[in-house]
């Protein structure tokens, strides 16, 4: 089996500039077809984006107020939520229009019967999530995960981590005791003693890492690539205009973050109520993130989450992940259905 292009056993940096490079080739405008619909701003009255606290380009495009200026007619709402799984549940509704998450939301929301479709991708970040314990616990490798209580968000992209770490030890799922938990409640489970790990994500790793009282057990790097995901409803992804919009209005920001680091990581770190140090590692361990199409690589990638998850009966069924893309793009991949 060939391995994913941008898998981070596959080239690091190197594969991060093919990103990067297939990212400005398939520009916005190019995943879509031509220019001449993009050079006048559609009319959309209302634009509902979800965003976490780790979703950098999302959060600075609301800071910076770039598509406001791009979408001039249209209303942009932006809605903060603690994890992925919360916002797909809002897109699910229609409560959002668009939020980003990492790998095993959409798996689960897809599983559950949640209409939504993938509409961009950023490169991997294999060190930003991480399994963490405490300074002075016993655990000194996965396989002493045995027997232990292990916080993570369910159908966060740390729980898939977690299924990655058990596998990669000779465990089973069953080896283990999970505790479902948000992010915040899960710190605070984990500094009172009451779990015995935390599978976590940026912002929250770097926020613990810097306060001194963890120890990474394992970071994703050789388990999982960590991927982040746009999503939206199939009403918005029929707005093809709209989207050009939006995904342009991403691949600036992340120039800008890029060739203002400093600047950025204080915008960031003041609108999300972190501190400094917490921002630049997070930016330290995250490389340029454009935001392109999904190639038939990366749906396969995807696939084998939902895959995992389903051999484990942690989703409710099997799914085809291409099922949730863009109308006519399975067919522009040549991804056929699995047997």
């Amino acid at each position: 089996m060939s391995e994913h292009p941008f898998h981070p056993r596959s080239g690091g940096r190197r594969n991060v500039l093919r990103w990067a490079t297939a990212a400005s080739v398939l520009s916005p405008a190019a995943w879509f077809g031509g220019r001449d619909a993009w050079a006048q701003a559609p009319a959309l009255p209302q634009l509902r984006i979800a965003f976490q606290k780790g979703t950098i380009n999302l959060a600075l495009l609301k800071l910076t107020a770039v598509l406001e200026k791009r979408l001039p007619s249209t209303t942009v709402t932006w809605v903060e939520f603690p994890a992925g799984p919360q916002i797909l549940e809002a897109l699910s509704v229609g409560s959002v229009d668009l939020g980003a998450t990492g790998d095993s939301p959409p798996v689960f929301a897809q599983a559950a019967g949640k209409d939504l479709v993938y509409v961009g991708a950023e490169p991997p970040k294999p060190d930003s999530s991480a399994i963490l314990v405490k300074p002075d616990a016993p655990l000194r490798s996965l396989a002493d995960l045995k027997g232990r209580r292990v916080a993570f968000q369910k159908g966060s992209s740390a729980h898939f981590l977690t299924v990655q770490a058990l596998a990669k030890a000779g465990l089973q799922w069953s080896d283990i005791q999970p505790v479902y938990l948000a992010p915040a409640d899960a710190r605070a489970a984990f500094e009172r003693g009451s779990v015995d790990a935390w599978a976590i994500w940026d912002p929250y790793y770097a926020a613990a890492e810097i306060d001194g009282q963890v120890r990474v057990l394992a970071t994703s790097r050789g388990l999982t690539n960590n991927n982040t995901f746009y999503l939206a409803t199939r009403a918005l992804a029929g707005q093809e205009a709209v989207l050009r919009q939006i995904l342009a209005a991403l691949v600036d920001t992340d120039r800008y973050v890029q060739q203002n680091r400093q600047e950025a990581a204080k915008r960031f770190a003041d609108f999300a109520g972190l501190g400094l140090a917490t921002v630049l590692r997070v930016l330290e361990r995250r490389q340029p993130s454009p935001v392109a199409p999904l190639t038939a690589a990366l749906v396969a990638e995807q696939q084998r989450v939902a895959d995992a998850f389903a051999e484990l009966k942690l989703i409710p069924r099997p799914i085809r992940v291409a099922d949730a893309l863009p109308a006519g793009q399975a067919a522009r991949l040549a991804l056929v259905s699995p047997r």
